[in-house]
């Protein structure tokens, strides 16, 4: 079987996907753990800035922006497909 490498960084505007995983060996990884980015949490992608960063973000009922880097910590698999 083929692990799926995508990051929260790959999810579209209106994607829904489910937290599979945090790089924890990194400082921000820590934090998103402590701000409720916990594994088999749903989030949800609702909208990037004009030049792609920063994203939007809700999760656990709260929308968070996110920098490209930050992002990319957090692995995900797919729920959904955007919304048209």
């Amino acid at each position: 079987m083929v692990r799926d490498n995508r990051t929260l960084i790959d999810l579209s505007t209106g994607q829904t996907a489910t937290i599979r995983d945090i790089d924890l060996s990194n400082p921000t990884g820590q934090r998103l753990l402590e701000l409720g980015f916990v594994p088999g949490t749903p989030i949800t992608a609702i909208g990037r800035a004009p030049m792609g960063d920063p994203a939007t973000f809700q999760v656990r009922g709260y929308r968070i922006g996110l920098r490209s880097a930050e992002a990319r910590l957090i692995g995900i698999d797919l729920l959904s497909r955007p919304r048209r």
